[in-house]
């Protein structure tokens, strides 16, 4: 029983943590970027993750996902006056994160010459 609770805990933690990746990507990705904006609702969003319990995670993906959280929130503590370094940054970053998650799913088939084929 206490299992499956840390499974749900963890599941519950992942979304919350991708939630706010995807919303932040979101905003800056918009053409009319507005800092304040951004601001705003990056600190709104992360009040979700505030609200969920932190759950150990060792994937590399979740890791640079959690490494991702703590420089966007920190970038908005400590930025410069344009916010375009840091915009270019975190746009690079999330990049290369979207890159990580998705190297899973893309296997090249090893022994593709080997199967079966009836000739039709």
């Amino acid at each position: 029983m206490a299992e499956v609770h840390e499974k749900q805990l963890r599941i519950r933690y992942i979304r919350v943590l991708e939630k706010f990746f995807t919303r932040t990507v979101s905003l800056i990705k918009l053409e009319n970027f507005n800092t304040e904006l951004f601001k705003e609702r990056t600190l709104k969003n992360y009040e979700d993750i505030k609200r969920v319990k932190a759950v150990d995670l060792n994937s590399k993906y979740l890791v640079d996902l959690i490494a991702f959280i703590n420089k966007t929130l920190f970038f908005l503590e400590n930025h410069s006056d344009s916010f375009a370094d840091e915009r270019d940054t975190l746009l690079k970053d999330a990049n290369l994160l979207q890159k990580e998650k998705n190297r899973n799913s893309y296997r090249k088939d090893k022994h593709k010459h080997s199967k079966f084929n009836d000739g039709y």
